[in-house]
């Protein structure tokens, strides 16, 4: 059992956090609706960052990260700021424009992207069953959100494009940001690592919520108790642990080249 588990863990990792993701799509939809897309994001980082400190200084007697690299610390926080700034931002307002079943089908976009960043980034290459696969995933998806033509008509969306876009940039970030992680947390513990990304996330949206003045909707959503169960299951789910297991396969010993 340990060798099959040793022997397949980026596929083990890669199916549990497909579970996370069910749940946690689902809990930021709700609370999204019920108190604004950008009180979500912020309110489930800083329940993470506080559910990642704990669970390092459980297990590795440190609340904050320790003994990092500048270098971590560097593509760490720029991944954090693309992938839950950015890309979380985006695929958060698509889930209230769109819901969670179809922006989470658009998500299935992120591997085919993150293959793309890391052929781009870091040199990385595909087999020709995988490049196979991703097609199939593209043509699955396009089949899902376009209508045939009818009555003369041309090809239509059967969802809002601003939702289909806004979903697309999500994946796009997380694509982005994974290979960006890869690149710098090398054999930093996966936690740790989702954790200087929650800290870098934590600043991105504060500094967003400064600029345009909308602190009163966080204090706000706190006051929404069934909001904030929301949040906390989807922070528990996403940022804390499916998050930290999609990092896991990178945690092992590898060679990557710089960004150019």
């Amino acid at each position: 059992m340990r060798e099959f588990i040793a022997g397949n863990i980026g596929e083990l990792a890669a199916l549990a956090t497909a579970l996370c993701w069910t749940f946690t799509s689902m809990a930021f939809e709700s609370a999204g609706k019920k108190v604004g897309s950008l009180s979500v994001n912020l309110i489930r980082l800083v329940i993470a960052f506080f559910l990642l400190g704990f669970f390092t200084w459980a297990t590795q007697g440190h609340f904050l990260p320790t003994g990092v690299s500048s270098h971590a610390w560097l593509w760490l926080s720029i991944s954090g700021l693309i992938g839950f700034v950015i890309g979380d931002l985006l695929l958060f307002q698509a889930f209230v424009v769109i819901g969670a079943r179809i922006s989470m089908l658009m998500m299935s976009l992120s591997p085919p992207l993150t293959a793309f960043f890391g052929w781009l980034i870091i040199g990385e290459k595909l087999s020709l069953a995988n490049s196979i696969g991703m097609m199939v995933t593209i043509w699955g998806i396009a089949l899902v959100i376009l209508a045939r033509p009818q009555h003369g008509k041309k090809m239509q969306f059967h969802y809002p494009l601003k939702g289909i876009l806004l979903a697309l940039g999500g994946a796009a970030g997380q694509g982005l940001g994974l290979v960006l992680s890869k690149f710098g947390m090398k054999e930093l513990d996966p936690f740790m690592s989702t954790q200087i990304r929650v800290i870098t996330g934590m600043v991105g949206f504060a500094l967003l919520f400064t600029l345009t003045r909308n602190w009163g909707k966080i204090f706000s959503a706190v006051r929404n108790q069934q909001a904030m169960l929301r949040i906390g299951t989807g922070a528990f789910f996403g940022p804390f642990l499916g998050v930290s297991l999609s990092f896991w396969p990178f945690s092992t010993p590898q060679q990557a080249s710089p960004p150019p």
